[in-house]
């Protein structure tokens, strides 16, 4: 991945290595992506960013996913959608509303589950599994299913020790 420098602690930003880790193991606190801003800016243009797919993989170069292999079902792109009487009731001019229950499980945690899926695979791993109360676990199942090699296994909240898909 050109464009990341590897994890920074938001809390006390100490960095590490791009690796399957989340926490910091120095303040506990979670770790985030450190880009190369300037590597996207040579590599990004609204063009290439229009010219790409129908979905949340067109904005791979600000995604820390070198997508290969990808998962991909399409989320993303989603349309908004004008809310003329929602407006009227605000008393705003215009309200626009994202439908992303156009997205493959009807909601925005497919374009998360995308990505880290994608990122999972890149890493090596063969399982994918989740705690959910439902979009997540929808999203996560279907992403995982077949074509790609991964299973899933998400849990209810409630009864952890039950899989309910």
């Amino acid at each position: 991945m050109a464009h990341v420098h590897g994890l920074r602690c938001r809390e006390c930003g100490r960095e590490y290595e791009v690796a399957p880790i989340f926490t910091c193991e120095w303040c506990f606190g979670p770790l985030e992506v450190a880009y190369d801003y300037e590597a996207i800016a040579r590599s990004t243009s609204r063009e290439k960013i229009a010219a790409g797919p129908p979905s949340i993989w067109r904005y791979d170069d600000l995604l820390p996913s070198d997508r290969n292999p990808a998962v991909d079902l399409g989320a993303g792109f989603t349309p908004l959608v004008r809310a003329d009487r929602l407006a009227a009731e605000l008393g705003l001019g215009e309200v626009w509303v994202k439908n992303d229950t156009v997205n493959p499980t009807n909601s925005f945690k497919d374009r998360v589950t995308s990505v880290a899926l994608s990122k999972a695979l890149e890493f090596g791993f063969k399982v994918a599994a989740c705690a959910s109360t439902g979009n997540l676990a929808n999203a996560v199942a279907a992403h995982a299913a077949p074509p790609t090699p991964n299973r899933a296994t998400c849990t209810s909240s409630t009864d952890s020790s039950t899989p309910v898909a």
